[in-house]
């Protein structure tokens, strides 16, 4: 490392001589983290799930969800059931949840229970602020909310989880109706 830092001096030093100014690239930035996600078992509302990792995928950098291809083993499993929307990790970017049709019954946004259940693969808890605004608020926020978006403290919280080797410890988050 010190070796190559006097030969950098060194080469810089001989351009000058000449009249030519030496410049660095701009810092690389690192590649969002890729998380492959099976939606194949969603049923009805695979594509609500596709809805749920675009919105996120409009909203941090760090991260990118993105539907698993043949021969992949994806880092989340979406499934359809007849309870509540839950979610159970495994780790930081990691585990299944169930779009559950409990919720969409009562008359829930089927966009804002996929991005909130992404919500928490990302790392983020139920907060029940009871504001729509907030994404993580989750069944708080009245049956009529329709935001399906992170808010910033929460897209900024999941781009800080990804942009460090944070780990979050297994969950499990269920919707309460």
């Amino acid at each position: 490392m010190l070796l190559r830092r006097i030969a950098a001096a060194l080469c810089a030093t001989a351009l000058a001589a000449v009249g030519l100014q030496a410049t660095s690239a701009a810092p690389a930035t690192a590649a969002p983290r890729v998380l492959y996600y099976d939606a194949s078992q969603a049923q009805e509302f695979r594509s609500v799930v596709d809805q749920g990792a675009q919105i996120w995928n409009s909203r941090v950098t760090n991260v990118r969800l993105v539907a698993v291809s043949a021969g992949q083993t994806p880092n989340i499993r979406v499934y359809a059931d007849n309870g509540w929307p839950r979610t159970y990790t495994t780790s930081l970017g990691n585990g299944r949840w169930y779009m559950g049709r409990e919720a969409v019954n009562d008359g829930y946004f089927q966009a804002r229970i996929a991005a909130h259940e992404f919500g928490h693969i990302l790392g983020l808890p139920d907060r029940r602020t009871g504001l729509c605004a907030d994404l993580m608020s989750g069944s708080s926020a009245p049956v009529s909310c329709t935001n399906a978006y992170p808010n910033t403290r929460e897209a900024t919280t999941v781009n800080s989880n990804f942009a460090s080797a944070a780990a979050v410890a297994p969950q499990v988050y269920a919707w309460a109706g």
